[in-house]
This record gives C-alpha cells, sequence and structure tokens, in this order.
C-alpha cells in the first residue's frame, strides 16, 4: 500500500480497511474478484472494526461489575434456573417490548451474573446498557443532589434502553430511597426495560426502601409486564465449603502428647523449662 493511500484511508478514518487492505489485494488477485466482489469485502472489513469499537465502548459505558458471559453459567448446579427463560430475556425481545423482568432468590444463586450476562449479550445486539447495583444508584442521586446535578444523573439511568439495577435486598436503604427508585421506574415505564434482582421477597421492599407507599408503587408499575424468575437452591460460591469445613476441622484437633517430653518439665514454681538447657537457680550467689 503506498503512502498516500494509508494518509487517505488515515484521514477518512477507515482503519478497518486500511488494515485489511493489502490481504484483500492479494485475495482479490488469486481469486480473480470484479471490483464490487472486492469493494464489498473490504466494506465488511471495516464494518466488523467499527462494530467490535463500539461494543467495547458500550461494554465500558455499562460498568459491568463482573465480566461473565451465560457461557460462563452453571445451569445443572441449580436446576430451578430455566435455561430457556435465560436466553429467551438475552435475545432480547422484552426490551424490544420495553418490558421488565426480575431475578428473586437468595445470596449465591447467580441473580448477579445472569442480569449483567443478559445485558452483555444485548450490547452484542445493539442495545445500550447500564448496570448499578441499588445502593450504588441511591448513593448516586444523594451525592448529585447536594450538587444540583439530580437531572443530569437521573438522564444516565433513563437513556439506556437497558438498566441493571442489581442486589435490592443486602441492605435497608438511606432515606429517601424510595422517592428516587420511583421516580427511575416510573419514568422508565413503557419506555425502557429494566432488570431488577433481589436477595428478599417482594413484599419486603416496603421495609427496605423504608417507604411502604412508594414501594407499592413501583411494583404496581414494574410488575405489570415483568418477566419473573424465582431462583431456589444453594449458593454456588459456597459449592465446595462442605469438603473445606472437614479439612478445618481436622487440622484444628489437637496433637496427641508426645512421649518425648520430660517428666520434670515444671518446675515447682510451675515455671516451664526449655529442654536441653539447665535450671536457673533461684538463690543469690555468695559474693
Amino acid at each position: 500500500m503506498n503512502a498516500n493511500l494509508r494518509e487517505q484511508l488515515k484521514e477518512l478514518r477507515l482503519s478497518g480497511l486500511s488494515q485489511s487492505l493489502e490481504v484483500r489485494l492479494q485475495e482479490a488477485r488469486s481469486s480473480k474478484l470484479d471490483h464490487a466482489e472486492f469493494l464489498e469485502l473490504i466494506l465488511a472489513d471495516e464494518l466488523v472494526v467499527r462494530r467490535d469499537r463500539q461494543i467495547a465502548r458500550w461494554t465500558k459505558a455499562a460498568a459491568f461489575r463482573d465480566q461473565k458471559s451465560l457461557d460462563d453459567f452453571d445451569f445443572e448446579f441449580n436446576t430451578s434456573v430455566k435455561r430457556k427463560q435465560v436466553f429467551d430475556l438475552a435475545a432480547g425481545d422484552f426490551v424490544r417490548k420495553h418490558h421488565d423482568a426480575i431475578l428473586v432468590g437468595p445470596p449465591g444463586v447467580g441473580k448477579s451474573h445472569l442480569a449483567q450476562s443478559i445485558g452483555r449479550q444485548l450490547i452484542r445486539d445493539g442495545f445500550t446498557v447500564y448496570y448499578r447495583s441499588i445502593f450504588d444508584c441511591v448513593r448516586d442521586f444523594l451525592h448529585d443532589e447536594a450538587f444540583e446535578g439530580h437531572e443530569r444523573i437521573l438522564n444516565r439511568y433513563l437513556k439506556p434502553d437497558l438498566l441493571i439495577l442489581d442486589d435490592m435486598g443486602m441492605k435497608q436503604l438511606p432515606k429517601r430511597s424510595g422517592e428516587f427508585l420511583f421516580e427511575i421506574i416510573m419514568r422508565r415505564h413503557e419506555l425502557r426495560s429494566t432488570i431488577m434482582t433481589s436477595n428478599r421477597p417482594l413484599e419486603d421492599w416496603g421495609k427496605l426502601i423504608g417507604d411502604v407507599p412508594a414501594a407499592t408503587a413501583i411494583l404496581d408499575r414494574f410488575l405489570q409486564d415483568a418477566e419473573l424468575i424465582e431462583i431456589t437452591g444453594k449458593s454456588y460460591r459456597l459449592r465446595g465449603r462442605a469438603a473445606d469445613t472437614s479439612i478445618v476441622q481436622c487440622s484444628a484437633e489437637p496433637a496427641p502428647p508426645t512421649s518425648a517430653a520430660p517428666a520434670n518439665a515444671h518446675s515447682k514454681t510451675g515455671q516451664t523449662r526449655t529442654p536441653g538447657r539447665p535450671k536457673t537457680s533461684t538463690n543469690t550467689p555468695g559474693k
């Protein structure tokens, strides 16, 4: 490739085409491609690079906590997780319909893993996603409100095609949490989609938020067209704990007394003697 052509591609920001052009030229000569076929190939290369960059930008903007995918999830560990239900969500039809989803179950069963993995897949399909734990979400509003940044932070939660609010029930939320959450859910309702995960039953949300009317209003809107995934079973994080516990118990057992211990290991005063060293006299030596 001559320098002039390279500069022109750089000026046009066709980096994908620039990277593959030499290979495509050789392919065109060897395969005797016509001009239209050659043009189609190099434009496809450019589109692939641009798409990969877009996915990388949107994935970074989503602020996922973990980098796991659905391929990493062990559906055999807790059989209450329905594979078809999860993959149907990952296909994105609920986002196109502006519906919601909620994953409910005890800690460790994979709710966060599934929610984030669904989000990562949807980014690859062209949707924008934003991930936040419920506590960080409330903290964002409390912090930015003090600096008159409410509308700016609210737009961050309203704009994406899919919002993921994780970990409801991990701890009781600060005061006014119900107001912030209700505004998010109300303004996204039937316009954008939201996934929420909860470690506690839905009837406990009023106590967690500290605002029963707000919790009722949130659930009334959220559950209208929501896909409910209830997960039961054991914690995946503790799957090897039984074996570990037995090892710890064995190692914690007191060692049997050693037969080589001297019979007069303790002096009459109750002091411990060091084996192999002479007993120190308590009498003051004469002058």
